[in-house]
């Protein structure tokens, strides 16, 4: 019995060396490629911003699809219907306050909110209600007039590498503001841009109404909602605001997913990922194209290397994570009861690579020792326990798959998340390349380790 239990211990250590052997080999080779750069720059440069229903967003899973199909991978589209939300004109200007100088424009720099209903072709007035919280809306009295959050993104905290907790704190009042201005009967919305740079520059992003009736509603830039909230304490001001969006019919779209087939076919399934939709007013190269090149990058390497992985490596771009979650709904509804390992989404730009936060159970920590002690020469060791996932496998992680997302330096993505200025020139290419290697360290390890065992 001892002499079965000796052979059994070296043989899954002659396994165990044999995988974790090969990740200097992929951490090198992610490193020195620029694939991930150059599909990049293909999918902003050539196709663009890639908003759910748009002819770009097909597009791009055109591209993707034969991008994959170039890497080996068995291709496949797995259909989701997503909002066809259109921008139309946007404009604002101060027409009444205190003080204004006969003759003087006062034009204001605002971004539709994605959700928002149109003011129609002539626009619309109305006083401005300048609140900074909840509470205060609703001691207000805003029946008939437009209403202004005005809640500071919180750079402080951004500056500690915590981009993603100041994000969480202001973007209530652009997920939920409008909402409950229309349950006060306001007649619009706006709200003070969630970005941490003041370059007069509009953040744009999705707002939900549920019950609520939609009005108009946009995202002004950090200066104006300060010169509002100025003028507002002077007397009253007033503003003529112009949106034309429409919301279309849902359209037919895709998830685009290519496999590369695992030696077991027994085994489960190992996701990485990044969504392929972005907004519409810059070309998303943060986010989220910089997600789908490293997850394409992790397969180019494992080609590259002539790697055959243990489990199935599945490379997945989502489609709709901005407005609605389509594709990560349709995904989840179709794949229950099959086997999956484990998860892994890059959504939080281009940063410096920390190393993971795993969303797990807690004997895996100590399991992915190895990746940890792979990824110290690029700076990417640090392994943190979760309590959540990206939102395309966040249904994944209810379900009890283990998941994973980058830690990503975040002090400066929020200066450019959801604007104009969201472009390939803002994508480290070295950052790029160091994510491509953590993340194909990672995968190589979950696609070949055994599950770590529970028991006390």
């Amino acid at each position: 019995m001892k002499r079965a239990l000796l052979w059994f211990s070296l043989v899954s250590l002659g396994w165990a060396q044999e995988w974790t052997g090969r990740f200097e080999s992929i951490r090198q080779n992610a490193l020195d490629s620029d694939y991930s750069h150059r599909f990049l720059s293909r999918l902003c440069h050539q196709v663009g911003p890639r908003l759910s229903g748009s002819p770009a967003a097909a597009a791009a899973v055109d591209l993707v699809a034969e991008e994959m199909q170039q890497l080996g991978l068995k291709v496949w589209r797995q259909p989701c219907l997503v909002p066809h939300w259109v921008r139309g004109r946007e404009e604002a200007e101060l027409t009444e306050y205190s003080g204004k100088p006969a003759g003087v424009k006062a034009p204001l720099v605002l971004t539709t909110l994605g959700g928002s209903s149109s003011t129609g072709s002539q626009g619309l007035d109305g006083e401005v209600v300048v609140v900074d919280s909840f509470a205060q809306l609703e001691a207000r009295q805003v029946q008939g007039k437009i209403v202004l959050f005005n809640t500071r993104f919180d750079q402080r905290v951004a500056d500690q590498g915590r981009g993603g907790t100041a994000y969480s704190q202001s973007v209530v009042f652009r997920t939920r503001g409008p909402a409950a201005a229309s349950r006060q009967g306001a007649a619009a919305c706006l709200v003070r841009s969630v970005g941490g740079a003041d370059y007069r520059l509009p953040h744009t992003g999705v707002t939900s109404f549920g019950e609520a009736s939609p009005l108009p509603c946009a995202a002004i830039s950090s200066e104006d909602a300060d010169r509002i909230a100025y003028l507002s304490k002077q007397g009253a001001v007033k503003l003529h605001l112009l949106l034309t969006p429409q919301t279309l019919p849902d359209a037919p779209s895709f998830n685009i997913i290519g496999d590369l087939q695992g030696s077991d076919p027994q085994a489960e399934v190992v996701i990485v990922s990044g969504h392929l939709d972005s907004w519409d007013v810059g070309t998303g190269a943060l986010d989220d194209a910089s997600g789908v090149a490293t997850a394409m990058q992790v397969a180019q390497t494992f080609r590259t290397l002539g790697l055959k992985p243990r489990r199935t490596l599945r490379v997945i771009g989502w489609m709709n994570e901005e407005n609605g979650g389509a594709g990560a709904k349709a995904y989840d509804k179709e794949t229950q009861g099959k086997n999956h390992f484990a998860a892994v989404e890059s959504d939080l730009g281009c940063g410096h690579c920390l190393g993971f936060s795993c969303w797990t159970p807690p004997e895996w920590l100590p399991a992915l020792k190895p990746v940890s002690q792979a990824l110290q020469p690029v700076g990417a060791s640090q392994l943190e326990t979760s309590n959540g996932a990206g939102a395309d496998i966040s249904p994944l992680g209810a379900r009890g798959v283990p998941c994973f997302n980058p830690l990503l330096d975040s002090r400066t993505y929020f200066h450019y998340h959801h604007t104009p200025a969201d472009t390939v020139d803002k994508v480290d290419p070295v950052h790029l390349r160091q994510n491509g290697a953590a993340l194909s360290v990672l995968a190589w390890a979950l696609c070949s380790m055994d599950r770590p065992d529970s028991s006390p």
